[in-house]
């Protein structure tokens, strides 16, 4: 005579097979998470690398260009704490070149936070420095709680001898910062590595004239 399962081993068996399978599912669906997780973090390390490398180029590259018709011919550049105009160049491959005029800030009136590089064809003769109506737009990354900028140089009129120092604003007109630093915190990711950029052109490139004494745009 055979024997079969009683109902409590079948309730046993039952039970450890319910209790196998639910760590199984948990270990999976820990892999799962672990994976997409690392994916989500690569992919952030690079759009971060890339949008970084930008920066680094376009913000290098930076021309002094002047305001013809506005008095003391002041650059096409102001810093403040949260956001960054200047002009530099923009590749052939897109809209056909040339030199742009660029704002550099977080959009926070956008659900997605980004951050924005905004770009307008600068027009050098008018009577006031231009602004972003209509602007063309990119943007370089989503969900960015801050970015932050300072200016490493000299106040304005200072010798040529006095120490440069660290501010979040640029009020000089005649000069460009000797450094700029950019910090960028994203909302769910750790922070960006600091930026450093040094622009290339001197500021008197922009004038036929340079006062040297006066540190000022003499002609244009």
């Amino acid at each position: 005579m055979q024997k079969g399962f009683t109902l409590l081993e079948l309730t046993i068996a039952l039970t450890l097979l319910a209790l196998m399978s639910a760590v199984l599912f948990g270990a999976l669906r820990l892999a799962g998470r672990s994976t997409d997780s690392g994916e989500a973090r690569a992919e952030a390390a690079a759009s971060m690398r890339l949008a970084q490398d930008f920066l680094r180029t376009n913000l290098e590259a930076q021309h002094p260009l002047r305001m013809r018709k506005i008095l003391e011919w002041p650059l096409v550049f102001r810093g403040t704490r949260n956001e960054l105009r200047y002009a530099s160049d923009l590749p052939p491959r897109v809209a056909g070149g040339g030199i742009w005029y660029y704002r550099l800030f977080v959009r926070n009136d956008d659900v997605r936070s980004p951050l924005t590089l905004e770009r307008v064809v600068p027009d050098l003769a008018a009577d006031a420095i231009p602004e972003f109506t209509n602007a063309d737009r990119s943007v370089l990354a989503d969900d960015i709680r801050e970015v932050t900028f300072a200016y490493y140089g000299r106040d304005p009129d200072a010798a040529i001898n006095a120490a440069p120092t660290w501010r979040d604003h640029w009020d000089d007109p005649q000069q460009l910062p000797l450094v700029i630093r950019i910090d960028v915190i994203p909302r769910h990711a750790p922070a960006w590595p600091t930026l450093y950029v040094t622009p290339r052109e001197a500021p008197e490139a922009g004038c036929r004239a340079w006062d040297i004494a006066r540190h000022r745009c003499a002609a244009v």
